[in-house]
C-alpha cells in the first residue's frame, strides 16, 4: 500500500467530526492455539491448569476439549476421568500476556491504533479503532472478514464484531455472530444480549441473574438509582458505554505517529541489510513529504512486521530537527550494529513501516558558498550517529546551570537533549573560569604576608609551589537554599537496555554555612596558573581552610 494513502492518514482525512468505529477481535482460545503453534507437537485435547482457591482448576480448554465436555473452572481431576488422553499444562500468564501484548502490536499494519482490552484478562480481547480506514480494505464488512480469515488459518479460533462504541462490538463478538453493527441496530441488538455483554463483574451478573434480569434490554427498563445503590457506579458506566452515551476511550499500545511510510512485501525478507535498504527507501518518501509540508522530525521509529504475527520496534533520535534520509538511514544503520545479536527476523518480514514524531516547522535554508552555518549542524549529526551507535549517554556535552557555585554551574546533559538549551548557554556571560575545574576540590596549605593577603606560597599535594603573581578576590556567598543537596554531575535515571551509565562520582552534600569563598587567580615561577580559593574567614586566631579548585594552564 502506497505511503500517501496510509491508515492514519486516512483517518485525520475523515476528520474528528466523524463518527468513531470500532473492531474488536474476540480469541476464546488464545492460550491454547498460542501453545500449540509454539510448540508443534502439542495435541489436543489441551488444558491449561492454575490454582485457585486452594484447588487445580482449568483455567484455558481449546476447542476439541470444549467439545468433549470441559470447560473452564473445572476441577483437574474431575477433568482427567472425563477425558483419558487429555494434555495438562501449567498455565503462564506473564508469558501468555506478553505474546498477546505482540500479537496486538502486529495488528497495527491494518489500524495503527491497537488496544489490548484488560476488562476480563490480560489476553484474548483485542480493539482496533478502524474510523477512515476500513475503506482502505474494501470496507468494513470485507476489512473483518479478512482479519478473521487471517488469523483463522494461523490456526486461531476468532470472532469479531465492528460497531460504533467499544462496549458493542466487545458484546456482539462475545455472544453473537460476527458481523458489522449499524448505528440504526445497535439498540436492538444489544437489547437481546445477555447481561454478561456489559463485562460485569461475576458478583453484578449473579446479582442480576437473581432478580431476573437477564438480558440487557431488561436492565435498561429499571430505575437507574436502585441499580446504582446495590451494583455499583461501574454497572451504569458499563451500559451507557456500550449505547454511547459515556464515551470510552482506548490507550494505543505503539506511539502514534501522524506521519509514516510503509512498504508491503510480496515475499517475505529477513537480512538486515534488506531491511536498512528499505529503511532508506522510505526515508526519502518521508524525506519528500515532510519537505513538502515544511516539517522535519526528532524521533523516528522503524516497525518490522514479521509474518509469525510479531513487530520489532527500533527508534532513534536526533538533536535538532531533520529531514535529511541519509542521516536518518546512518542513525538506524548505527543502532542496528548496537542491536545485532537481538535481531531477529523469524520466518521473515513481510511489513516494514517507518514514522516520524516530534515534528515541527523546519524552513528550507540556502547556504552561501564561504558559509559556516553548517558546522553545528554537522556536529549534531556525528552527536546522533555516536549516541545511536553507543548510547544516548555515553555522548554528553556540558550545560550551564544557573548558580554561582563554580562546581554546580555545570553538569553533563546527553547531547541529543541540549541542543534547546544552545542559545542560552551562550548567551550566558561568565567570569573568567579555568579550563579544568576539580570536581571536588583538595586542601592546600598556603603561606601569607598578612592573614587576609595575597597567598605567597602554595603547598599541594605534598610539593611546594612559589606564587610570583596573584589576583583576586573574587567573592562567591552561599546559596543558602540548597542546604542538603548533592551535585548532580549526570543525570541519575537508570540507563535503559543495551546502554552503559556513566561514571557517577560521589560528591559531598551542599553545606552553605561553609561556602563562603575568596578565589585567587595565582601564578607560579614557572607559569603555571592556579585557581585558589580561601573558605571562612581568620576568627580567635583560627587561620582560614584554603584550597585549589582549577588550573588555567
Amino acid at each position: 500500500m502506497d505511503s500517501q494513502h496510509s491508515l492514519l492518514s486516512a483517518a485525520v482525512q475523515t476528520g474528528a467530526s466523524a463518527a468513531r468505529r470500532f473492531l474488536v477481535l474476540f480469541l476464546p482460545s488464545w492460550p491454547t492455539d498460542y501453545l500449540k503453534r509454539r510448540d508443534g507437537q502439542l495435541q489436543g485435547p489441551l488444558v491449561l491448569h492454575e490454582r485457585i482457591k486452594g484447588g487445580l482448576r482449568l483455567a484455558a480448554v481449546d476447542a476439541e476439549a470444549a467439545r468433549r465436555g470441559l470447560s473452564i473452572g473445572q476441577n483437574l481431576a474431575d477433568a482427567r476421568a472425563m477425558v483419558p488422553d487429555l494434555t495438562v499444562r501449567e498455565m503462564d500468564r506473564p508469558l501468555l500476556e506478553a505474546a498477546f501484548a505482540d500479537f496486538a502490536d502486529w495488528h497495527s499494519n491494518a489500524s495503527p491504533l491497537v488496544s489490548v482490552m484488560t476488562d476480563v484478562t490480560g489476553f484474548g480481547d483485542l480493539v482496533l479503532d478502524i474510523t477512515g480506514v476500513a475503506h482502505l480494505f474494501g470496507g468494513e464488512r470485507a476489512m473483518l472478514r479478512l482479519l478473521l480469515t487471517r488469523l483463522r488459518d494461523l490456526g486461531y479460533t476468532v470472532a469479531g464484531a465492528v460497531a460504533s462504541t467499544i462496549g458493542a462490538a466487545w458484546a456482539v463478538s462475545h455472544f453473537a455472530r460476527s458481523q458489522v453493527l449499524e448505528q440504526a441496530d445497535l439498540e436492538t441488538v444489544l437489547d437481546a444480549l445477555p447481561v454478561q455483554a456489559l463485562r460485569l463483574a461475576p458478583a453484578q451478573v449473579a446479582g442480576l441473574t437473581q432478580m431476573g434480569l437477564k438480558s440487557i434490554g431488561q436492565l435498561r427498563q429499571r430505575e437507574r438509582k436502585p441499580l446504582q445503590a446495590r451494583f455499583g457506579v461501574s454497572l451504569l458506566t458499563r451500559l451507557d458505554q456500550a449505547y454511547g452515551l459515556i464515551q470510552e476511550r482506548m490507550t494505543p499500545r505503539l506511539p502514534m505517529a501522524e506521519r509514516y511510510a510503509e512498504r508491503r512485501f510480496a515475499d517475505p525478507i529477513g537480512l538486515m541489510d534488506d531491511v536498512l535498504m528499505t529503511c532508506h527507501d522510505l526515508a526519502i518518501q518521508l524525506s519528500i513529504r515532510l519537505e513538502a509540508e515544511g516539517q522535519g522530525g526528532q524521533a523516528f521509529h522503524l516497525f518490522l512486521y514479521r509474518v509469525d504475527h510479531k513487530v520489532m520496534a527500533l527508534s532513534v533520535n536526533s538533536a535538532r530537527l531533520t529531514r535529511d534520509p541519509e542521516h536518518i538511514t546512518k542513525l538506524f544503520s548505527n543502532r542496528s550494529e548496537r542491536l545485532e545479536g537481538e535481531y531477529d527476523a523469524g520466518f521473515g518480514i513481510d511489513m516494514i513501516r517507518l514514522a516520524v514524531s516530534s515534528v515541527a516547522e523546519l524552513d528550507a535554508v540556502q547556504l552561501g558558498a564561504f558559509s559556516h552555518q553548517g558546522v553545528a549542524e554537522d556536529l549534531d549529526q556525528l552527536n546522533d550517529r555516536m549516541s545511536s551507535r553507543l548510547g544516548i549517554m555515553a555522548v554528553l556535552r556540558t550545560q550551564l546551570v544557573e548558580s554561582h557555585i563554580p562546581e554546580r554551574a555545570a553538569r553533563l546533559v546527553p547531547a541529543l537533549a541540549a541542543s534547546n538549551d544552545q542559545a542560552r548557554d551562550r548567551a550566558w556571560p561568565l567570569p573568567p573560569r579555568p579550563l579544568r575545574l576539580l570536581p571536588v576540590p583538595e586542601m592546600v596549605a598556603i603561606n601569607a604576608e598578612v592573614p587576609e593577603g595575597l597567598p605567597a606560597s602554595m603547598i599541594w599535594r605534598r610539593e611546594s609551589y612559589k606564587i610570583e603573581k596573584a589576583s583576586g578576590p573574587e567573592r562567591l556567598g552561599a546559596e543558602w537554599w540548597r542546604s542538603g543537596q548533592r551535585l548532580q554531575l549526570v543525570p541519575t535515571e537508570p540507563p535503559k537496555k543495551g546502554e552503559t551509565p556513566p561514571h557517577i562520582p560521589n560528591l559531598a552534600l551542599f553545606e552553605p554555612d561553609a561556602v563562603t569563598r575568596d578565589y585567587y587567580v595565582v601564578e607560579d615561577a614557572a607559569g603555571r596558573r592556579f585557581w585558589i580559593y580561601r573558605q571562612g574567614f581568620h576568627r580567635d586566631g583560627e587561620p582560614a581552610v584554603w584550597y585549589l579548585h582549577g588550573f588555567f594552564a
